[in-house]
């Protein structure tokens, strides 16, 4: 199996350094006072289009919770009853929409929306550990690969002909890309991860461990007493800005093409069968099983262990709340249930009983209104 050749990136003179002549600046550099870790408040403010209100130039170089904050920490409220915590927190700032910042007694990053305005200044003071360039030694890569500038391939992995993978892709341990599977500029591969022959990904995505793209949709023919195998010939398409958890999957098509439209958001363990669509901005909580051939639309909300039936239409900006079987197809957006609510034991048998008698007892309240009312 022939490996192809990495291309070390050189300067742009043709150069691959000079240590020697490059002493005397790297003495003068190094007698530089280092720059301060973290942001300013009035930093955080700036980048994230928020107000600042208190001391700009308090330093932050981590999040934390209200409880356990210290003065170098960021918080955040979204919730107003965390707000009495604030009396007590020793956190450096706090991020506080402008209604609950009003008595803030510590500085704050006033925000239209507190909890993302945290997601993004979490990502910038925690960001993820630079990858290495390069192909590690245990790597299998094939003849015909395409790998662009950056791309970091872990121990153990596995990448076959026809492959390609775009700008600073990021391949962490024992992932597999199969042949003509294409993965976009800045996905990362977090370890163990398989995509299968010609699936497509997109830009920035994220695949945790134990992710499977592309293996077989079950199909299967009966005939006589016996299965036989349907041929799954579609693919799987991933758009942009997708984030995928752990040991989720999600099968090839049968035909056409299974398709996870930008920015969707799914949990661990999720089951998408083949040639199911599910729409841009939806999130889909863990344990949930969508059967074959099913769309769901974009902005919906599927929260954990809810079981979609084959072949249904849900609308945009539906919510379906946990443990339901989505038996039918919904066409208007809301808020659906179909769990029955945790009860005391004994109340709850009760009430299992009589779920069992309600259709006699409808046949005798149709009953009753057939009878004649005594005057």
């Amino acid at each position: 199996m022939d490996s192809p050749i990495i291309v070390e990136h050189r300067a742009s003179d043709g150069s691959m350094g000079r240590a020697a002549s490059r002493a005397s600046a790297s003495a003068a550099v190094s007698n530089r006072k280092p720059p301060e870790p973290g942001f300013s408040l009035g930093e955080l403010a700036e980048r994230f289009g928020c107000k600042a209100q208190g001391d700009p130039l308090v330093r932050l170089t981590h999040v934390a919770s209200l409880q356990d904050a210290d003065s170098k920490a960021i918080a955040f409220i979204s919730n107003p009853r965390y707000l009495p915590l604030l009396a007590d927190t020793r956190a450096g700032a706090v991020i506080l929409s402008a209604q609950n910042a009003e008595n803030s007694p510590i500085p704050a990053l006033i925000a239209r929306n507190p909890y993302a305005t945290y997601a993004r200044v979490a990502s910038v003071l925690h960001p993820l550990p630079a990858a290495k360039p390069g192909a590690h030694s245990s790597a299998v890569i094939e003849r015909g690969v395409r790998l662009e500038a950056g791309v970091s391939i872990g121990p153990g992995c596995v990448i076959e002909e026809g492959a390609s993978l775009g700008v600073n892709v990021v391949l962490g341990p024992h992932c597999i890309v199969r042949r003509n599977a294409r993965i976009a500029d800045n996905t990362r591969l977090v370890a163990r991860v398989t995509v299968c022959e010609a699936v497509s990904i997109g830009e920035r995505c994220i695949l945790h461990p134990g992710v499977v793209v592309g293996s077989d949709g079950f199909g299967n023919a009966p005939d006589n007493g016996a299965w036989v195998k349907v041929p799954q010939l579609g693919c799987v398409r991933i758009g942009n800005d997708v984030e995928i958890g752990a040991n989720t999957t999600i099968d090839r098509g049968t035909l056409k093409d299974t398709v996870i439209e930008d920015g969707v958001r799914l949990d661990n363990l999720v089951q998408v069968a083949h040639n199911v669509r599910i729409g841009a901005h939806t999130a889909i909580a863990a344990l949930v099983g969508i059967a074959g051939s099913t769309t769901i639309g974009k902005h919906c909300v599927i929260a954990g262990k809810v079981g979609i039936a084959d072949q249904l239409e849900i609308c945009d900006g539906v919510t379906v709340l946990a443990m339901t079987a989505v038996g039918a197809s919904i066409n208007k957006p809301g808020v659906y249930s179909g769990a029955i609510g945790m009860d005391e034991v004994g109340r709850f048998r009760r009430s299992a009983a009589r779920f069992r008698q309600l259709d006699d007892m409808a046949k005798e309240i149709r009953h009753l209104k057939k009878m004649p009312v005594r005057s």
